[in-house]
């Protein structure tokens, strides 16, 4: 027989669907029912204390409280930017970080959440590509970081009315549709009425351009889209966006259109960064309007974000401006992203953790 490790760690709760919950209620042999309780005191209350939740018999709380815990990241580093702009250095439990950014607005609040240590990708232009796949996030640990931000706002309970937390991104470091299935669960909870309570309309889920995972996820999610295009010729994409090699622009925009009749969802944004003397021209400009024609969708300029040792440098302001111009007067919805966190190095293609230096650290302890 087995010993029993009793210095293992209990297990998390957290990232847990409703499904899960309730059969782990059934095994400690009480009714399934029990573990709907925990799942709403869990994501619809905050709560990480299981002796709080008095709905359950007393012996299933001391059962719960020496067998489970409620986790969150922990807080590495919380910079606050000059603009408001907030974020997170997170750290878990095997050493490694992740980053998250809250960028709040007058009237709306927006959470940008990581999906993976570091990033499958290598886009030339991004920060966080230079910081190599280290792994991917379990689910617990993406709905960690809603509930993290949560607890940081006084946003409990879940189906409290604020203007503070409005919408959330799957934006952050990491290619999410390369960590599918624990992205999947962890946005069924954000968005579940007795979950994070989440609007659906409010849920954007970026991808450089898996062609496979937007299919998937328009059929099983119905998330908002955003797809990080910036460029309107394979030669130039496959550079900037190397996934472009193994799906060209005309793939990707095919299954951009499939994806709005699967999911019914509204406009595709389309991200478009701008980058001086290379993608930044008015045929440019004219090109993207054609390859998109017949998707419903926004564009997106994002001025560079620059960062030390990238060789690109931002349009200047005129050039994005007549860049829009162009858009605008075909009849596109065009929006200029205003930089937000660039002091604290956490805007748009910023993101990059310490984590390889600090799993190197700790190996070396």
């Amino acid at each position: 027989m087995e010993a029993l490790d009793i210095n293992a760690a209990p297990a998390d709760l957290l990232g847990m669907d409703r499904g899960e919950l309730e059969s782990m209620a059934e095994a400690m042999g009480e009714p399934a029912y029990r573990g709907r309780q925990v799942y709403q005191w869990i994501y619809q209350r905050g709560l990480t204390d299981f002796s709080q939740m008095l709905n359950l018999p007393k012996s299933m709380r001391e059962r719960l409280a020496a067998q489970y815990r409620i986790g969150r990241p922990a807080i590495d580093a919380n910079p606050v930017s000059v603009d408001g702009t907030r974020k997170w250095l997170l750290g878990f439990g095997d050493h490694t970080q992740a980053e998250m950014v809250l960028i709040p607005e007058r009237t709306r609040g927006t959470l940008c959440i990581s999906s993976q240590v570091g990033c499958t990708l290598t886009c030339t232009f991004c920060h966080t590509g230079t910081q190599r796949l280290v792994r991917n996030l379990t689910a617990g640990e993406i709905v960690g970081q809603f509930a993290l931000a949560r607890d940081a706002l006084g946003l409990w309970p879940a189906s409290r009315a604020t203007d503070k937390l409005t919408n959330v991104v799957m934006m952050g470091m990491g290619e999410p549709l390369y960590n599918f299935d624990n992205v999947a669960k962890a946005l069924r909870i954000v968005m579940d009425g007795d979950g994070l309570s989440m609007s659906r309309r409010g849920v954007t889920l970026s991808t450089s351009g898996v062609v496979p995972g937007i299919r998937r996820c328009g059929e099983e999610l119905g998330v908002m889209l955003a797809i990080s295009l910036h460029a309107v010729r394979d030669e130039l994409r496959d550079e900037l966006v190397p996934i472009n090699r193994k799906w060209p622009i005309a793939v990707l925009l095919d299954a951009c259109r499939e994806y709005r009749a699967a999911s019914n969802a509204r406009r595709i944004t389309f991200e478009y960064v701008m980058l001086k003397d290379v993608n930044d021209s008015p045929a440019d400009a004219r090109e993207l309007i054609r390859l998109i024609e017949g998707i419903p969708s926004k564009i997106n300029l994002i001025p560079f974000n620059p960062w030390p040792g990238v060789a690109f440098e931002c349009s200047s302001d005129r050039t994005i401006e007549r860049f829009v111009g162009i858009l605008r007067d075909r009849g596109a919805v065009a929006t200029i992203r205003s930089p937000r966190g660039r002091d604290i190095f956490a805007a748009c293609g910023q993101l990059k953790s310490d984590s390889v230096h600090k799993r190197a650290r700790v190996a070396a302890e």
